[in-house]
């Protein structure tokens, strides 16, 4: 929904999804570290205030200011001054005692050149900082928001080809009207209704049934009845998408990298993929997907099917512990407790190991009480989706220490050396060579199992026309045509 609502200094393209300039009029630096980011005339928002350097400078300002504890911050940790705006709470989150104010609301590393211009310095050089700036962490956000965020939150005050009409209805719906401000391609259809399911089964129904005229992601266990039902009305195209099961290393029975592997080589992909989701995923070996440059199709030397060498590296780290069953956690409501079962049975039948099933917590439950607390007993089913094309987006964020993705406390000096060293190289080649070898440690160490990559299935009634989908932001609303 965001897409519709905002355009930020870049978008991607389809095909190759490189950045491509939307709201900026260039983005240039000398080393890699300066960047000067020059906007376009003429843009504003749905209020009329206009799009101005003021307008990206506050909306990254307010991510980065630690007390406004915003999900995306993480993502200006690269800029000079990032650290002045964050606090440490003396005595934990669940203590009487608040942390104290931060040095400064305002990162210096960002400084206004003109009102249509801005530099950003960042700590080191990054090369694909450009390709960063089309992820939503980066959009611009209008004064009136800032002054009164929460009511924002409720009705953005938006810069894209649509606009709210109406504020959110939780649990329900959210309604868009075409933005005559758009200084964009205008859009070719005037409302827009986004959804809002509980399980994406029920949306599927609604789907059949006529309710809808675009649904974006159909449901994998009924890829091939789709096909059927709705042929050349259906647009199947590789997705971001990669789903693992982490593995909580702060679990004694997963402490020993041998066992990791052993579980992940008594598992046969495939066979699930075509029984319990039509064959519309990839077998993944590799973490990084193959939508993005630098995915290897063998990276992972655990990957395949090999239940004697399972056994084998089962016994060398010692056995399962006796009695102890492998927990197998999901959140519900998504459908995925057959495969975890699926999963399940083949540990049992290959390395001896009975295994549950946990899937009672809904999402946000399943974060918050699970996750973020380190709290689970087993393997849990995650996915993980690109904030932006890049090699680095499936490194960074999940298997560097501290990182916001990073649920298993995973820790390795060693690849966060080479992360690190990857965004300090000039060339892609060179980025690669860095992260490609980060990737070799991780799949190793196995802090996770990889799982499949995704393919994104979208169908389209009768009356929808164009819809082009692109990997890197999903249904491109604005050029959807619809006939009575």
């Amino acid at each position: 929904m965001l897409h519709a609502l905002y355009k930020g200094l870049v978008d991607y393209d389809a095909a190759t999804g490189d950045p491509v300039d939307v709201v900026a009029d260039s983005i240039t630096s000398p080393d890699q570290k300066v960047w000067t980011i020059k906007i376009k005339s003429g843009w504003k928002f749905d209020n009329g205030e206009p799009v101005d350097a003021d307008s990206f400078i506050r909306a990254w300002n307010y991510s980065a200011y630690g007390p406004n504890v915003q999900d995306n911050a993480h993502f200006f940790d690269k800029v000079v001054g990032f650290d002045d705006l964050q606090s440490e709470d003396p005595d934990g989150e669940d203590g009487p005692l608040e942390a104290p104010e931060p040095k400064t609301k305002q990162m210096s590393g960002l400084a206004k050149t003109g009102d249509l211009s801005f530099t950003v310095t960042l700590k080191e050089p990054f090369a694909s900082f450009p390709r960063m700036l089309g992820y939503n962490a980066f959009y611009p956000n209008a004064k009136a928001c800032n002054d009164d965020m929460k009511a924002c939150n409720e009705k953005p005050i938006g810069n894209g080809p649509f606009k709210m009409d109406g504020a959110w209805q939780h649990n329900q719906q959210i309604k868009l009207v075409r933005s005559d401000t758009y200084a964009g391609p205008k859009a070719k259809i005037g409302h827009l209704t986004f959804r809002i399911y509980d399980t994406i089964n029920t949306a599927y129904t609604d789907m059949l049934a006529g309710e809808l005229d675009i649904l974006n992601a159909v449901p994998a266990s009924k890829y091939k009845e789709a096909v059927g039902k709705f042929g050349d009305h259906m647009l199947r195209v590789p997705s971001s998408d990669f789903n693992y099961l982490s593995v909580p290393y702060y679990v004694t029975a997963f402490s020993n990298p041998k066992t990791r592997q052993a579980i992940s080589l008594a598992i046969d992909r495939q066979p699930i993929i075509d029984a319990l989701f039509d064959g519309s995923f990839v077998p993944a070996r590799s973490i990084i997907s193959p939508a993005v440059g630098g995915s290897r199709p063998d990276a992972c030397k655990f990957c395949d099917y090999d239940p004697a060498r399972a056994k084998q590296l089962l016994a060398e780290a010692g056995g399962w512990p006796a009695g102890q069953k492998l927990q197998l956690w999901c959140n519900s409501g998504g459908g995925h407790e057959q495969w975890l079962q699926a999963i399940g049975d083949q540990v049992k039948k290959n390395l001896g190991i009975e295994y549950e099933i946990r899937c009672d917590l809904p999402f946000a439950q399943y974060l918050s009480q699970l996750l973020d607390p380190r709290k689970a007993t087993g393997p849990f089913r995650m996915r993980w989706q690109m904030d932006y094309p890049a090699t680095e987006d499936y490194l960074r964020p999940l298997y560097t220490k501290g990182a916001p993705g990073n649920f298993e406390n995973y820790d390795n000096p060693k690849v966060d050396d080479l992360v690190h060293q990857g965004d300090l190289a000039k060339t892609t080649a060179e980025q690669l060579k860095y992260y490609q070898a980060a990737e070799d440690i991780v799949l190793t160490d196995l802090p996770i199992i990889p799982l499949w990559f995704g393919v994104s299935s979208v169908v389209k009634g009768s009356h929808v026309g164009n819809v082009t989908y692109n990997k890197a932001i999903g249904v491109d609303w604005a050029t959807v045509t619809y006939q009575k």
